[in-house]
C-alpha cells in the first residue's frame, strides 16, 4: 500500500512518464487517429484581405496567423468540437463553433470596433466560452490594456479593473483582492495552473513575471467548483504569451523606465514553430530604488531586484498536445519597517541586534539600488507538464506540476548571512479532466484535481509557523446546455483536505544565541513553539446560472454558488513574530472551513456605439476568519514582543455584498473615442455583531466605493509612419472609507483622494508597414497627490502614531512618469 510519504514521488514519476512517453504516444495516435485541419480567410467588412490577423483555438492552444491574402490554415488538429477566434488590434474579435473532421473551413468577416465583441475565456470554465454567454461573473483584462497603462507589478496592473482591488506593501508587492476577499480566498493560476507560494503571507507578491502575461482572466466569486479550496473568492488566471505560430519564428525586447523610483526593466523573448513543434525562452530583469511621496520623502526599505526566466516547448498534432513549461522566478526585495527619528520623522535603520539605537538613513542610501542587509530573498521554481489526448469520442486532458518556493527574511544586521525566517514550500498538482463528446448540445466534463504540499520552516531562526504538509483531492462534474437563447451551467464536487503540522522545539545556537531548530529528538528543556496538529477538512460545493440572450446585444446572467475553504497554516498555528509586517500573530487550532454562498445577478448590453454591464452580488461566509488586534485588561495593545503589535485570528459569519457597473461610449462615427465610466462597491458587515458604535461591525481590508472614468481616442493609423496609436487621460476616484474595522484599534479610515493619469503611445512602423517599434509615455498621479491606499499595510508602519501634524504611516507614490519601448523580432 502507498503511503502520503510516496505520493511527491509517485507524482513526479507521473510527470517524468508524461514526458519520456510523448513519442511513443505521438506514433500510437497518428496510427489510429485521422490528421484534421481548419483552413480559411480573414477579410473586412469590405472584403478586403485582413494579414497578420491573430487565429486560435483555445482548447487546443494552437493557433497562426494569416498571410499577406488574409489566408490561414492549421494542421495536424484532432476531431471534435471546439471554439475558433479571430482577432486584430482596432477589429473586434469574432469567434465561432466548429466541428473540427478532415479539411474544415472557417472564414471570418473582421468589423473595426472600440470593443470587444465575442471574448473567449477559459477560466472557471470546462472548456473555452464566449464571456457574454457564461454565468459565471468574470472578466478579461486583454493584452492592450497591459499595453495602454504603467503598473509596477502585475498584480497592480488589475487595480483600475471593477470589482479587483490590491493589498500593498509598497510598489512591487500586491495581492490581488476581489470583491473585498483575498489571499487564501483567491487562487491565482499561471497558464492554469496554481500558484502557491505562501499565500497566508501578505508582505511578498506573486511569483510571476509580468512581461511574460499577455492577458489575465477574474473569475467574481466562488470558483470552488473546479479549482477546489482557496479559490472561494474568485480566481486570477495570468495567462502567459503564446508561443510562435506555425512556420514563424519571432522575438521581442521590451524596456520601461519609471521615474519615481528609477524602475528599470528589460526583458526578452524568442520563439519559433515548425510543423506542430514549438519552443520558446524569456530572460527578465527589473530593478528599482525606493520610491518617493511628497509627505514622506523616499521610502526606505521598498527597492527590489526582480530576475526571471522561462522555457517552453510542446508538440501539437492529429492525437491532441503535449506541452512543457519550466520558469524561475528570483526577486530580492527590501523590507520596510517604518522606523523613524521621533525628532525629525526621517526614516532610520536597525544596525545591532540589541536595537537600542538606530542611526537615520543617508541620502545615498535613500537613492540606490543596492538591496539593503535587511531584506528578503524569494525564489519559485515551476515545471508544468499539459497534455490533451482523443480517447474515445472525447478528450482527455492530463496536467501535472512541480513547485518549489524558497522564502528567506534576512532580518539579522550583525549576521547578514543568517535568515531569520527561512520556508521551503515543495507543491505537487495534478489535474484530470475528461471531456465528453456533445450529445444534444449537452457538453459534460469528469475531473479530479488537489494537490500534494510540504513546507519546511526549520533552517530559520524565527518561527511564525510550523513545518507542515497536507493533501487536497477533489473529484467534480460539470455540466453545459443550450435551450435555444438560454445557456445553463453548473456541477456539483466534493473536496477533501487532510492536514497535518509537526511539532517543532528549539534551543539558542550557542554562538549567536538565536532560537535553532531541535533536529536530534532530544527536546528536554527546548523551547516548545508548537505542538502536532493534524485535521481533515471537507465540504461538498456546487454552482448553478442561466444566460438568457434577450437579444444579439443584451444579455441576462444569474449564477447561485457554494464556495469553499479550508483554514491555512498561519490562521491554525501560528506562534510567533512574523518578519516583515511589525506583527507578532496567533492562530486558532479550533477553526472550521469556511463555506460560502454567493447570488449574482448581472445584465450586459452590447451595442455598436455603447457597451456597459452592471452586476450585483451577495455573499455570505459562515466561519469566517480574520485577523483581530488584541488589547490587554487595560485596554491597551497586547505586547508578547515588543515593537511588535500582537494580532490573533478570529471567526465570525460574514455578510458581503455590492456590485459594480461600467459604461464605455464610442458614438458612431466617432469609433475611435471613447469614454468609459465604471464604479466598484462592497459593504462588509460582521453578522456575529451588532454593536455598530463598537467599531467591529465591519470587516477589515474592505475597499472604498471606487471608480474610474477615463476619455481615451485610439487612432487606427493617424499617418503613414504610425499606427495603433492612443491618447487618454484619467480619474481615479476614490471615496472615503469609514466602515473600517476600528475595534481593538485594528484599523483606521481613510479619507477621500482623487488621481489624474495620462498616457500616450503609438506603433511606429516602416515603409513595408512592419512595426518597428512600439512606444508609449505614461503619468500616474500627476498632481503628485499625498494620499493613502486603504488597502496599503504601510499605512500603519507608524512609530509615533501621536504626531502633532497629524499624520501617520507610510504613503502611497507620489508622480510618476513612466516609458514603455517594445521592439518585435519577425524571422
Amino acid at each position: 500500500m502507498f503511503t502520503k510519504k510516496d505520493i511527491p514521488l509517485i507524482l513526479l514519476c507521473l510527470l517524468m512518464l508524461t514526458i519520456i512517453m510523448l513519442p511513443t504516444c505521438s506514433r500510437m495516435f497518428a496510427r489510429t487517429i485521422a490528421g484534421s485541419s481548419v483552413k480559411g480567410f480573414v477579410k473586412d467588412k469590405n472584403n478586403h484581405p485582413l494579414p497578420g490577423a491573430v487565429i486560435q483555438i483555445p482548447d487546443l492552444k494552437t493557433g497562426t496567423v494569416t498571410d499577406s491574402n488574409g489566408y490561414f490554415m492549421i494542421n495536424n488538429l484532432p476531431n471534435g468540437n471546439y471554439i475558433i477566434v479571430a482577432g486584430m488590434i482596432s477589429y473586434a474579435t469574432t469567434s465561432k463553433s466548429i466541428t473540427i473532421n478532415g479539411i474544415t473551413q472557417a472564414d471570418f468577416i473582421l468589423s473595426e470596433s472600440a470593443i470587444e465583441g465575442h471574448e473567449i475565456v477559459i477560466t472557471g470554465q470546462s472548456k473555452a466560452t464566449e464571456i457574454r454567454r457564461s454565468p459565471i461573473p468574470i472578466l478579461a483584462i486583454n493584452h492592450d490594456y497591459l499595453m495602454q497603462n504603467s503598473f509596477t507589478n502585475i498584480i497592480d496592473a488589475m487595480a483600475k479593473v471593477p470589482g479587483i482591488a490590491t493589498v500593498s506593501t509598497g510598489p512591487n508587492v500586491c495581492k490581488p483582492f476581489i470583491r473585498g476577499l483575498g489571499y487564501n480566498r483567491i487562487l491565482t493560476l499561471f497558464g492554469g495552473m496554481r500558484q502557491e507560494g505562501q499565500q497566508w503571507g501578505d508582505e511578498h507578491g506573486i511569483e510571476v513575471d509580468e512581461y511574460n502575461v499577455d492577458r489575465i482572466e477574474v473569475v467574481k466569486g466562488p470558483a470552488s467548483l473546479i479549482y477546489g479550496s482557496d479559490a472561494l473568492a474568485g480566481v486570477v488566471n495570468l495567462i502567459p504569451v503564446a508561443p510562435a505560430p506555425d512556420g514563424k519564428t519571432i522575438g521581442n525586447v521590451t524596456s520601461e523606465y519609471q521615474g519615481n523610483n528609477g524602475l528599470i526593466g528589460l526583458s526578452a523573448m524568442l520563439s519559433g514553430n515548425k510543423k506542430g513543434f514549438y519552443w520558446s525562452a524569456r530572460l527578465s530583469d527589473k530593478q528599482a530604488k525606493d520610491y518617493r511621496d511628497k509627505i514622506d520623502g523616499s521610502v526606505y526599505g521598498t527597492n527590489f531586484r526582480e530576475t526571471d526566466a522561462s522555457a517552453s516547448l510542446g508538440i501539437n498534432r492529429k492525437w491532441g498536445y503535449s506541452h512543457l513549461d519550466f520558469s524561475l522566478f528570483n526577486d530580492l526585495q527590501a523590507i520596510p519597517d517604518g522606523s523613524r527619528d521621533s525628532a525629525t520623522r526621517q526614516f532610520t535603520k536597525q544596525i545591532t541586534e540589541a536595537d537600542t539605537f538606530r542611526p537615520i538613513i543617508s541620502n545615498h542610501d535613500l537613492n540606490t539600488y543596492a538591496i539593503p542587509v535587511i531584506h528578503q530573498l524569494v525564489q519559485h521554481y515551476r515545471l508544468m507538464s499539459s497534455n490533451s489526448f482523443n480517447v474515445g469520442n472525447g478528450r482527455l486532458a492530463v496536467n501535472l506540476g512541480f513547485e518549489r518556493s524558497v522564502r528567506r527574511e534576512y532580518s539579522h544586521p550583525e549576521y547578514a548571512d543568517i535568515p531569520g525566517l527561512y520556508m521551503q514550500l515543495n507543491t505537487y498538482t495534478y489535474d484530470v479532466k475528461y471531456y465528453l463528446a456533445e450529445f444534444h448540445k449537452w457538453d459534460i466534463t469528469l475531473g479530479l484535481n488537489g494537490m500534494y504540499q510540504t513546507n519546511d520552516v526549520t533552517h530559520g531562526t524565527d518561527f511564525v509557523i510550523p513545518s507542515y504538509h497536507q493533501f487536497d483531492v477533489g473529484p467534480f462534474i460539470v455540466a453545459k446546455k443550450t435551450f435555444g437563447n438560454i445557456d445553463i451551467t453548473g456541477g456539483v464536487r466534493y473536496d477533501s483536505r487532510t492536514f497535518n503540522n509537526d511539532a517543532l522545539y528549539t534551543r539558542p545556537d550557542p554562538v549567536t544565541g538565536f532560537d535553532q531548530y531541535v533536529s536530534n529528538g532530544d527536546t528536554a528543556g527546548a523551547d516548545h513553539h508548537f505542538s502536532k496538529y493534524g485535521h481533515t477538512f471537507s465540504g461538498a460545493t456546487g454552482s448553478i446560472g442561466a444566460t438568457y440572450s434577450i437579444s444579439s446585444h443584451v444579455f441576462l446572467k444569474i449564477n447561485i454558488a457554494r464556495g469553499f475553504r479550508a483554514p491555512n497554516i498561519a490562521e491554525i498555528s501560528a506562534n510567533g513574530i512574523h518578519p516583515g509586517t511589525n506583527i507578532y500573530q496567533l492562530g486558532n487550532a479550533n477553526f472550521k472551513p469556511e463555506f460560502s454562498l454567493q447570488e449574482d445577478i448581472g445584465l450586459d448590453w452590447i451595442t455598436p456605439n455603447i457597451s456597459a454591464n452592471a452586476a450585483v452580488f451577495n455573499n455570505t461566509i459562515t466561519n469566517y476568519i480574520y485577523n483581530q488586534k488584541l488589547l490587554n485588561s487595560n485596554g491597551q495593545d497586547s505586547i508578547i514582543v515588543p515593537g511588535n503589535q500582537t494580532f490573533q485570528f478570529v471567526a465570525a459569519t460574514a455578510q458581503l455584498y455590492g456590485g459594480e457597473a461600467r459604461i464605455d461610449i464610442h458614438p458612431y462615427p466617432f469609433y475611435w473615442l471613447h469614454f468609459e465610466n465604471s464604479i466598484s462597491v462592497v459593504y462588509a458587515i460582521n453578522k456575529d455583531v451588532s454593536d455598530v458604535g463598537g467599531g467591529s461591525k465591519y470587516l477589515p481590508f474592505i475597499p472604498p466605493i471606487h471608480g474610474i472614468s477615463e476619455l481615451r481616442a485610439n487612432l487606427k493609423k493617424p499617418s503613414k509612419a504610425l499606427r495603433n496609436s492612443f491618447i487618454k487621460v484619467q480619474l481615479a476616484i476614490y471615496a472615503k472609507q469609514d466602515r473600517a474595522y476600528t475595534a481593538y484599534n485594528t484599523e483606521t479610515p481613510t479619507p477621500a483622494y482623487t488621481l489624474f493619469n495620462a498616457g500616450i503611445g503609438t506603433e511606429i512602423v516602416n515603409h513595408a508597414g512592419k512595426t518597428v517599434m512600439s512606444i508609449a509615455v505614461f503619468g500616474n498621479n500627476l498632481f503628485d497627490v499625498a494620499y493613502q491606499d486603504h488597502l496599503s499595510r504601510l499605512k500603519y508602519f507608524e512609530q509615533y502614531p501621536n504626531d502633532p501634524r497629524g499624520i501617520s504611516g507610510i504613503y502611497n507614490m507620489g508622480r510618476n512618469i513612466g516609458l514603455k519601448l517594445a521592439v518585435p523580432l519577425n524571422f
